[in-house]
């Protein structure tokens, strides 16, 4: 049985330590993830800024751009003849050094159609604009001196136009940034444009790029981020050219900031639901044999003018923030943290079981023990009570021989006060004997003698008991009665000779065992509201373990019995113990 209870008690340890790993790892998981959104949301917030300021920065430098552009258009209207034709390509030429720009390009009206006609860079001349869109709508309201209402981006100013940077419809190579001046003293646009170089290095000194970049090489987890279009993304918005080719627009770019090269499958979804539902999303998904944790973060630029538009040319008033981060990271510090955990509670269960292990070696021993002292003071009492009969058996001879003497010598009364004294010691040895258990009879034969020599007043009285088939139970009760007695006689000894008085009375009651035992106690009625029947409680002054009626206790309720304590009188403290015996 015992052994059993061992196995429960391990299996119920296992059990709990595997149900506390798993829900702790499963808590751990969900706030590292946390963190970790939170950390990137932090960052994209740092993202959003620095893409804000860059591109504040970058507007207001186009627009200054721009404005260098129209300079230069009536600088150059000023050094060029009005007449297109008397105009030559080593003049542009000459002229684009000194404006130091890079190209100036002439642009003629011819029937239904607008075509560069003359321009520093061969390559251009000849080139219709008339599936140019919008451009070619604006070169026809500058040609027809009507403010440009075309807002693609634009920068209007009077008699001149400019649109973002793009790339050129000629060079698909390259991007740049025209302008176009027409104030009708000539008969062509002046169109001077300059590299996109200068812009791209102001972002990347001062803009989105770089703080994206240093990010990203700062951060372990961090592998990529990226501002996204959300109308033209993944593919962008392409245009056929006049040789066949295919033309990206720049301002219609997918991947506005930063770089787009981890690839999940559901990352158009992403976006897309991204924008459209305005809220954050987590996607975690196998990328390159890695897993990926990305956050998708709209960004919200409404009347902030921003250079992105949708498939139709239209500005958006928002785009999309991904930040990739590596899932392996997360992974790491988890199985850190449930490793070190799991090796605190092996260890603390190790500690734990060796604990229990002793207690109950400890608990058996003291057991074990506890039985062995009972069984020694059954065999003792019962010697003892062995050797009363046996001195009477061996006294009966001077007996009788001393009761001839005193008959013949007419002793009369010292016989009569003889034989009463010698019939009531025979009578209370038989008394013991036929009290229906052995042991218990020895006990309380032992107890009497004891009280006799610590000059105690013991007066016992024990009816209808009928134990000889309680086996292993006579142990305990003799182990109840045994410390209910000295803990009697330990109080009544406190106190002068001739109040020491305890009453003992044994009784069975059908199936039911029933003791009480009243002894002198000068503050009964105070000691009752102790703990008395806790372990290690004890009213003695000397050196006491105060196990003795925590002891009864614990025997009591593991038969399912009960025990009380009260009062009688202000001197009498009375111990009740109820034991079912079936």
């Amino acid at each position: 049985m015992q052994r059993n209870l061992w196995l429960i008690a391990i299996g119920v340890i296992v059990t709990l330590i595997l149900v506390n790993n798993t829900v702790y790892y499963f808590l751990t998981k969900s706030t590292l993830e946390e963190s970790h959104r939170e950390e990137l949301l932090t960052l994209a917030s740092q993202i959003e800024i620095a893409v804000e300021q860059s591109r504040m920065g970058a507007e207001h430098y186009e627009d200054q751009i721009g404005r260098e552009l129209r300079a230069a258009s009536i600088a150059a209207q000023y050094a060029l003849d009005p007449d297109v034709e008397k105009v030559t390509s080593e003049q542009l030429q000459e002229l684009s050094r000194k404006l130091d720009i890079a190209h100036i390009t002439l642009l003629k009206q011819t029937g239904d159609d607008i075509v560069l006609h003359r321009s520093s860079d061969g390559s251009q001349i000849g080139k219709s604009t008339k599936s140019w869109d919008p451009w070619h709508q604006v070169f026809k309201q500058l040609f027809a001196k009507e403010v440009v209402k075309e807002e693609w981006l634009g920068q209007s100013m009077e008699n001149f136009w400019s649109g973002p940077f793009e790339v050129s419809s000629t060079e698909l190579d390259k991007v740049y940034k025209w302008g176009y001046y027409y104030d009708g003293t000539t008969n062509y646009i002046t169109d001077p444009y300059v590299s996109f170089a200068r812009l791209d290095e102001y972002n990347r000194i001062t803009g989105a790029e770089r703080l994206i970049s240093e990010l990203e090489n700062r951060s372990d987890s961090i592998m990529e981020i990226a501002a996204i279009n959300p109308a033209t993304f993944p593919d962008g918005i392409w245009t056929p050219t006049e040789n066949g080719e295919e033309q990206e627009h720049h301002v219609q770019r997918p991947v506005i900031y930063g770089d787009y090269t981890i690839k999940l499958d559901r990352d158009v979804e992403y976006v897309r639901r991204a924008y459209q539902e305005h809220e954050v999303l987590t996607l975690e998904e196998k990328a390159g044999g890695k897993s990926v944790y990305k956050l998708f973060i709209p960004v919200f630029v409404k009347d902030k003018g921003i250079s992105i538009t949708d498939e139709y040319g239209k500005q958006l008033d928002s785009y999309v923030l991904t930040i990739a981060s590596d899932y392996e990271v997360i992974k790491s510090k988890l199985d850190n943290q449930f490793l070190n955990l799991g090796l605190i509670i092996v260890l603390l269960s190790i500690v734990s079981l060796a604990i229990a292990y002793t207690a109950l070696r400890y608990y058996k021993y003291t057991r074990e023990k506890a039985v062995q002292v009972a069984q020694e003071t059954y065999v003792e009492e019962i010697n003892s009570l062995f050797h009363s009969v046996k001195a009477q058996r061996h006294d009966f001879l001077n007996h009788v021989q001393t009761i001839r003497a005193l008959a013949e010598l007419n002793k009369y009364q010292e016989l009569v006060a003889y034989t009463k004294e010698l019939t009531s010691d025979i009578r209370s040895v038989n008394d013991y004997i036929n009290i229906g258990n052995p042991a218990i009879a020895a006990l309380i034969r032992s107890k009497i003698s004891q009280a006799e020599s610590y000059r105690i007043t013991l007066e016992c009285s024990v009816s209808g008991l009928d134990l000889q088939d309680m086996g292993a139970k006579t142990l305990d009760m003799n182990r109840v009665l045994g410390n209910l007695i000295d803990n009697a006689f330990d109080e009544v000894l406190k106190y002068d000779e001739s109040i020491r008085e305890v009453e003992l009375a044994v009784a069975q009651r059908g199936h039911a065992l029933e003791i009480i035992i009243t002894n002198t106690c000068l503050n009964a009625e105070e000691l009752v509201q102790k703990p008395l029947f806790k372990a290690g409680f004890s009213t003695k002054q000397d050196d006491h373990q105060g196990l003795g009626l925590s002891i009864v206790k614990s025997i009591a309720e593991r038969y399912k019995g009960k025990v009380t304590v009260f009062a009688t009188s202000p001197d009498k403290l009375t111990l009740s113990v109820y034991i079912p015996l079936s």
